[in-house]
C-alpha cells in the first residue's frame, strides 16, 4: 500500500503532508515531540475519521492502518477500543505519538526489573485532545486499556515505522517476553501473533 491514504478527508490529506514534510525536513532525534502539535490539532476535531475505522470487535481492540509511508518512515493507526477491551502488557521497538479522539484510555508504563514486570508511575488517562509521546530511550512499556466499560473509545497512533510489521514483544507479569508481530485488523494478510 505505497503512500496511500485510505482515508478520504481534507483534514486528514493536510495532515499527512504536514507530517510527511516534518519527517523529511527533521533528524529523528526529537521528531515525535515536534509531530505532536501536528497530531494534537488532528485528534481536535472528531469529523474526519470514516465510519469504517470507528468498528469496535465484540472481543478485542481494533488496530486500523490509516496511511503508510512507501518508505517506511512512519504510519498512522486508528485504535478502536470496545468497552473494557485492553492490551497485554507490551512495547513498541519504535518511537510513538498517540492522540485521544473520542472516549479515554488508560495507559500503565511497566519496566523490566530481572524476571519482572515493575510498575512506573501512576496510570496516565488520556481524554479527547490529549497526546502522548513513546520512546524504546524513555521507556515504551505499557499496558493500555479502555478506561470506559460502557462506551467505545478511539485514539490515532504515529509510529516511526510500519507498526503492523515490526517485530515486539508482549510480556507476562513475571516478565516473560514473547515475539510478536500485529499486524492491522484492515490488513489482506492475517495478523501474526497479535496483541
Amino acid at each position: 500500500m505505497p503512500n496511500t491514504s485510505l482515508i478520504n478527508d481534507t483534514r486528514f490529506d493536510n495532515f499527512i503532508t504536514q507530517l510527511t514534510e516534518l519527517i523529511e525536513g527533521n533528524a529523528t532525534e526529537r521528531l515525535p515531540e515536534k509531530i505532536k502539535p501536528l497530531l494534537m490539532d488532528l485528534v481536535a476535531h472528531d469529523d474526519w475519521l470514516e465510519a469504517a475505522y470507528r468498528q469496535p470487535h465484540p472481543d478485542h481492540y481494533q488496530q486500523y492502518l490509516l496511511y503508510k509511508d512507501i518508505q517506511n518512515r512512519f504510519s498512522v493507526v486508528a485504535f478502536v477500543w470496545g468497552p473494557g477491551q485492553y492490551t497485554p502488557i507490551h512495547d513498541h521497538q519504535v518511537w510513538g505519538v498517540i492522540g485521544m479522539l473520542s472516549g479515554a484510555e488508560q495507559s500503565q508504563s511497566y519496566r523490566q526489573e530481572g524476571r519482572e514486570m515493575v510498575l512506573v508511575g501512576a496510570p496516565v488517562v488520556l481524554r479527547p485532545g490529549d497526546v502522548e509521546i513513546l520512546s524504546p530511550e524513555t521507556g515504551d512499556i505499557h499496558q493500555v486499556s479502555n478506561y470506559f466499560n460502557d462506551q467505545v473509545s478511539i485514539s490515532i497512533h504515529i509510529y516511526g515505522s510500519d507498526i503492523g510489521t515490526v517485530n515486539r514483544f508482549v510480556y507476562t507479569p513475571e516478565g516473560k517476553a514473547k515475539s510478536f508481530i500485529s499486524g492491522y485488523a484492515n490488513s489482506p494478510l492475517p495478523a501474526q501473533g497479535g496483541i
